[in-house]
């Protein structure tokens, strides 16, 4: 900012957050991180207000920027859209993790403790990464799926994510190419040729979700 000159004495820039982790909004610049997820950790966080915190590191730098408002990537996807298409109810996140949004009436919402006053409706963050986390979503898991779970940093947690997303679908795809293997189904007779077996394909995390797209794309 320094830099582009746009540090000016006794003018505080207005800064929007875009926070892609499940949190408890208490305010429009007020949250509380529930839980990491997309395999992110970090001590110290969990249940504390993230706006504070940044606003905190913010003020170290002497930086003359104010967080003013929290969104979810989701919202954030879903009001960019807005901005150009006012009837947009959905807001969708196919990335690294998965998410969702919509726009839901208040009198559908039986946690909600503000007013009633228009507009009678409000963007309801699913965090449907989570889906699953109850076993719900047992009946349709494959062993890979159980497999990345198990070796993950948070077993148990964000299921339908790990089965889906960015983050863990090279790994998935890297589980089946090896049981295809040991089934000589896949690459037959080409086991012997891999000497100590320390290529990426051995290795967990080896082969990444881009190959994956690179696979699906050859046309060759």
């Amino acid at each position: 900012m320094k830099q582009e000159k746009l540090i000016q004495p006794g003018v505080h820039y207005p800064l929007g957050f875009t926070f892609s982790f499940p949190c408890y909004q208490e305010g429009l610049a007020s949250a509380r991180l529930t839980s990491w997820t997309k395999g992110f950790t970090c001590a110290g966080v969990v249940k504390e207000d993230v706006v504070k915190m940044l606003q905190k590191a913010i003020d170290e730098k002497n930086i003359n920027v104010q967080c003013v408002a929290l969104v979810n990537d989701t919202v954030g996807t879903l009001m960019a859209c807005a901005h150009k298409k006012p009837h947009t109810s959905i807001g969708l996140i196919l990335g690294t993790g998965t998410n969702a949004c919509y726009m839901e009436t208040l009198d559908r919402i039986g946690t909600w403790n503000g007013d009633y006053e228009e507009p009678k409706q409000v963007i309801i963050n699913m965090e449907w990464g989570a889906f699953g986390n109850n076993k719900r979503l047992n009946h349709v898991r494959t062993r890979y799926d159980e497999e990345v779970d198990l070796s993950s940093v948070n077993p148990g947690k964000q299921i339908f994510e790990k089965m889906i997303s960015g983050m863990y679908m090279g790994e998935i795809v890297r589980l089946i190419i090896l049981d295809l293997m040991q089934q000589d189904l896949l690459f037959i007779g080409q086991c012997d040729n891999y000497g100590d077996y320390k290529t990426p394909l051995f290795t967990r995390g080896g082969f990444y979700t881009k190959f994956v797209s690179t696979v699906e794309t050859d046309e060759g």
